[in-house]
């Protein structure tokens, strides 16, 4: 059964008991308007509310930690989050090894059971991959090796009439079929996690940015804006505020520069189909040479069509779609189906990506620095959880608390 999401103030903080105490307290009753401001000693803050932090939350709460999620926006998961294609990812894509392979082989196994068991809204409908040509058929060859090196082994093989029978509004003339990968109602997925958390005794602060942060020899200091601006004083910090994470870091007295990374953003476009598509299942191109997986069809729960995404580096968030994008997209869509009318697209949504490498840099991995990466016992720093982050959230929540318990 969902849990509706509680939205507090910065709440005053005193020991785990007290605090449980509260959060009881406001299931029923709303917050006192104006908190008294304070300096609180709490054991753990997660920092950004997506459902990479909320998942954090839910993982430490669980294991008995006090945990307070502190969340800049009026709303949890309102920015990488929300903006994605809500795809439930194989781990096909990610060189093995490396966090995202195994985070997202893992975080997959372990997102299916939790929606079975959450009764949160996914279908495991399939994906095929798939290639016109024979140069594109060795990229799919490719693909393949990596996916089983990464621990996938449920890929199929077919031939293009074996792939046009699954869906025959296909053309392709050979294909890879990922039968694990699925979609997900991805803000049922947080309203599961927050759920969760909250019953574990975690609170949520919405309103309520994290300025600056600073290392002593007591826990980690936070000073708090918003209307009920406050200090709180930290055993434990979860950096998980994604575009924000290297702003905080940068702003964190204590934490030294080399290990703060530079920040960029990767823009991209999705349109939508009008009307129901003609497929059942995800379809993807054969992965270019630049590693850019090209303009997919994607499925949401009640059956739309959606396209992309477009790739553009910027400046700094910019959530406009490019309808310029469209006239690129209707091209590359008919290479795998033909029967994409003119003028069907629609402008749908932008996500931007909270990239850690900039343009003509190797592809970045995750990055999760704990206390042995930086020096700085307690805190934990995600940087450039873009893509599987969704699917992964599960595994890397294990992964920090994996950290914060060592």
């Amino acid at each position: 059964m969902r849990a509706a999401a509680r939205r507090v103030n910065p709440p005053r903080l005193r020991t785990a008991a007290s605090c449980r105490a509260d959060n009881a307290a406001m299931r029923d009753a709303p917050p006192a308007a104006t908190p008294e401001p304070a300096h609180e000693r709490v054991d753990c803050v997660v920092v950004g509310a997506g459902v990479v932090g909320l998942a954090c939350a839910r993982a430490l709460a669980q294991a008995g930690r006090e945990v307070v999620i502190v969340e800049a926006e009026p709303a949890f998961g309102t920015a990488t989050s929300s903006r994605s294609s809500e795809v439930i990812h194989a781990g096909l894509y990610y060189p093995t090894g490396s966090l995202r392979a195994t985070l997202c082989v893992r975080g997959k196994a372990l997102l299916y059971d939790y929606c079975a068991a959450r009764r949160i809204d996914h279908r495991r409908c399939g994906k095929l991959i798939v290639a016109q040509d024979d140069a594109e058929l060795v990229q799919l060859q490719q693909l393949a090796e990596r996916a089983h090196a990464n621990g996938v082994h449920d890929l199929q093989w077919l031939s293009g009439e074996a792939a046009r029978a699954l869906e025959p509004a296909l053309r392709c003339a050979h294909a890879l079929l990922s039968p694990s990968t699925g979609i997900v109602d991805s803000h049922g997925l947080m309203l599961a996690l927050l759920g969760d958390a909250q019953s574990a005794g975690a609170l949520l602060a919405l309103r309520a940015p994290v300025l600056r942060a600073r290392a002593t020899p007591h826990g980690i200091e936070l000073d708090v804006g918003g209307d009920s601006a406050t200090t709180l004083l930290a055993t434990s910090v979860v950096n998980s505020a994604g575009h924000g994470a290297p702003p905080l870091a940068a702003a964190t007295a204590g934490l030294a520069r080399e290990h703060v990374p530079q920040r960029y953003f990767a823009k991209g476009s999705y349109f939508t189909l009008g009307g129901r598509a003609p497929f059942a299942r995800l379809v993807y191109p054969a992965p270019g040479e630049s590693g850019h997986l090209g303009v997919h069809l994607t499925l949401d729960l009640g059956g739309q069509a959606r396209f992309g995404p477009s790739f553009h580096w910027v400046d700094g968030l910019d959530y406009r779609v490019d309808e310029d994008d469209a006239a690129h997209f209707y091209d590359a869509v008919r290479r795998y189906w033909p029967g994409l009318r003119d003028g069907a697209l629609q402008a749908g949504y932008v996500g931007v990506r909270p990239k850690i490498r900039g343009p003509g840099e190797p592809a970045q991995d995750f990055r999760i620095d704990g206390p042995a990466a930086h020096g700085v016992p307690g805190l934990v720093s995600l940087f450039g959880i873009e893509s599987p982050g969704l699917t992964a959230a599960l595994a890397i929540a294990e992964h920090v608390a994996a950290l914060l318990a060592r």
